[in-house]
């Protein structure tokens, strides 16, 4: 099978109901973000990460997969019983697990801290900024209503990847610099 499909060369893409939507509909939007931040999260990948820390990085981009696909599926047509196109209560869960191993381990915040530290962790802050941008975008689209879950999800990962970042800063020896 051939890498491009000349499809999209006049503009336009389809969705998973085969419906063509323009490649500036929000919903394209949208899905491009998602691909940036799932690409913010390889970039921290490839400087380096701790091997339990690397696990987590890998779901999350799983994760982004799916949540993207739920985006491109408006009318609802992937089938349910495909749960690898999904993102659930189960993902939110495993975040808040995640979150609350991690920051146990991290001295607490008496202020706010300024996005910095080692090249994975100050990639991991840019990948939580374009998060809560994808999570604007959801938002805006009204699928805050129409699917919940994806709000949910996208406030929750912006958060562990705050927990994250200030995890690498902190088994590197880095101080957060206080706002």
């Amino acid at each position: 099978m051939a890498l491009y499909t000349r499809t999209g060369d006049t503009g336009d893409t389809s969705l998973f109901d085969g419906t063509r939507v323009s490649k500036g509909d929000p919903l394209v939007d949208v899905s491009g973000e998602v691909d940036e931040l799932s690409a913010h999260l390889g970039m921290a990948l490839a400087i380096g990460l701790d091997s339990d820390l690397v696990e987590i990085v890998i779901e999350l981009q799983r994760d982004l997969f799916a949540l993207g696909a739920q985006v491109a599926d408006p009318s609802g047509r992937i089938a349910e019983r495909v749960t690898k196109t999904r993102v659930g209560d189960q993902n939110v869960q495993r975040m808040e697990e995640w979150i609350d191993h991690l920051d146990e381990k991290l001295p607490p915040l008496r202020r706010f801290i300024l996005a910095n530290g080692s090249p994975a962790a100050a990639n991991l802050h840019l990948a939580r900024s374009v998060c809560r941008r994808v999570e604007r975008r959801v938002v805006a689209l009204g699928l805050a209503v129409t699917v919940p879950i994806l709000v949910t999800y996208v406030n929750r990962l912006s958060d562990l990847l705050f927990v994250l970042a200030r995890t690498v800063n902190s088994r590197e020896g880095l101080s957060e610099i206080e706002w």
